[in-house]
């Protein structure tokens, strides 16, 4: 398969250098030339499937052409090594929890398939060391970090913004030396982006590094998340629940919503979707309006979701030609503010004595809000609600307990590196640590 950028004035390119640039030289991102329809012989049959054995016929409906079959399998079962339940919450709603891998955050899949495709790529085409660079307003960092911890010939940047993640989320990649480095940033996530964006496209940084990311701006970050909608749907058709399928997704940089796009392309029957925003509600706005007006982010108890200028809204836009009309027959928007978002989490506890994180919290609300009685609805549970533990615990007066793994990270010592949001900042520590 060939790959293109979103803003078309470079040339495709194969999978392999697409992997490893993460961002088109024209600023665009990087998209498929055709999206591969799976049969119906799949789906009739997806719900006698193991979450694995689903995701690697997806993984080779993306990615076949360019990996050798048996090591694609080995990165998806090695990527998969662990389960997402899907929970029925209350009445019509169900949860998928995607809070269950290494970090507790759904982001795990992406950044662990990431990090071994791009390890299978470095070691087929270079001894050169590649440098990843990450931009994290808190869950991409610590995915990534764990994914990418010791693998030969990579070394991570973690760029995040100082004092605008939690404690555990900052611990969760800041602790774990060996090839991770994070920088905190003094100013706010898109300035975190911004940073990553210039130094791809900076010539003498790019003349003496080799640089890519693992962002969702990267195509091998983000498709793999689409695995998620397929074990869903697998799951819901199990309890003969699969029809009228309404997926409510939390958003903020939109790689998590794309992806389901993307599912969906492939013949997935998910008949609609909702974009779950917090207080940074350009998308919604966009929804409304048709004009794209990216602002400054504002910090909000989602954290995660605190985007001002989503990137992969390059990739939506694509996907559909720019037909705002064609964007809404599939996609509705919801905002909720942070009291919004804590009554929802209250509120369902009490009601049902189920925990959300706040995140999970506006894709729940927008179900609340925006489904029929006919219909199903499937929110993406991201994150496990004690990551943002001093935030639950407020709004529940209670104190949750925090989950081993994240005990283990809380124990060790933070190391980060303190940089301004300037970019000389960056380029000159980047060109040091090449030295």
């Amino acid at each position: 398969m060939r790959y293109y950028s979103t803003n078309k004035e470079v040339k495709e390119i194969g999978l392999q250098e697409a992997v490893i640039k993460g961002l088109a030289a024209d600023k665009g991102l990087f998209m498929p030339n055709h999206i591969n329809v799976l049969d119906d012989k799949f789906y009739d049959n997806i719900h006698n499937m193991s979450f694995q054995e689903i995701s690697f016929e997806v993984a080779k409906a993306f990615f076949g052409d360019d990996i050798p079959e048996g090591e694609l399998k080995t990165i998806v079962y090695d990527t998969l090594s662990f389960d997402t339940p899907l929970v029925h919450v209350k009445d019509n709603i169900y949860s998928l929890e995607l809070f269950h891998g290494p970090t507790l955050a759904f982001k795990d899949v992406g950044g662990r398939f990431m990090a071994r495709l791009l390890g299978y790529f470095v070691r087929k085409s270079s001894n050169k060391r590649v440098n990843v660079l990450v931009a994290t307003s808190g869950d991409t960092g610590s995915a990534v970090a764990n994914g990418f911890l010791g693998v030969d010939g990579v070394h991570v940047y973690i760029l995040y913004p100082k004092g605008k993640v939690s404690e555990i989320q900052e611990k969760q990649f800041t602790t774990l030396g060996e090839n991770i480095t994070s920088l905190e940033v003094d100013g706010c996530f898109d300035d975190c982006q911004a940073l990553v964006k210039q130094a791809f496209l900076d010539k003498e940084l790019n003349d003496q590094l080799f640089l890519t990311s693992a962002n969702s701006i990267n195509l091998a970050r983000f498709l793999p998340q689409s695995f998620y909608y397929f074990w869903a749907y697998a799951q819901l058709k199990r309890l003969g629940k699969e029809n009228e399928l309404v997926v409510s997704v939390p958003s903020g940089n939109f790689g998590n919503l794309t992806a389901g796009l993307f599912a969906k392309r492939m013949g997935l029957p998910i008949k609609r979707f909702i974009a779950a925003n917090n207080s940074n509600d350009i998308f919604y706005n966009y929804l409304q309006s048709s004009i794209f007006s990216p602002k400054a982010s504002v910090s909000t108890i989602a954290n995660a979701m605190d985007v001002g200028n989503p990137s992969n809204f390059a990739r939506i836009m694509d996907l559909y030609n720019h037909n705002h009309s064609e964007v809404c027959k599939d996609i509705s928007g919801a905002t909720y503010n942070d009291r919004q978002i804590a009554d929802g989490v209250k509120n369902l506890w009490l009601d049902s004595n189920y925990l959300m994180d706040p995140h999970g919290a506006c894709g729940y609300l927008a179900l609340k809000d925006m489904l029929q009685p006919y219909e199903t609805g499937l929110f993406l549970e991201t994150a496990h609600p004690a990551k943002f533990k001093d935030t639950i615990d407020k709004i529940l007066n209670i104190n949750i307990d925090i989950p081993l793994p994240l005990q283990q990270f809380m124990k060790k010592e933070k190391i980060s590196i303190e940089i301004s949001k300037e970019f000389k900042a960056l380029k000159n520590l980047l060109i040091k640590e090449a030295e």
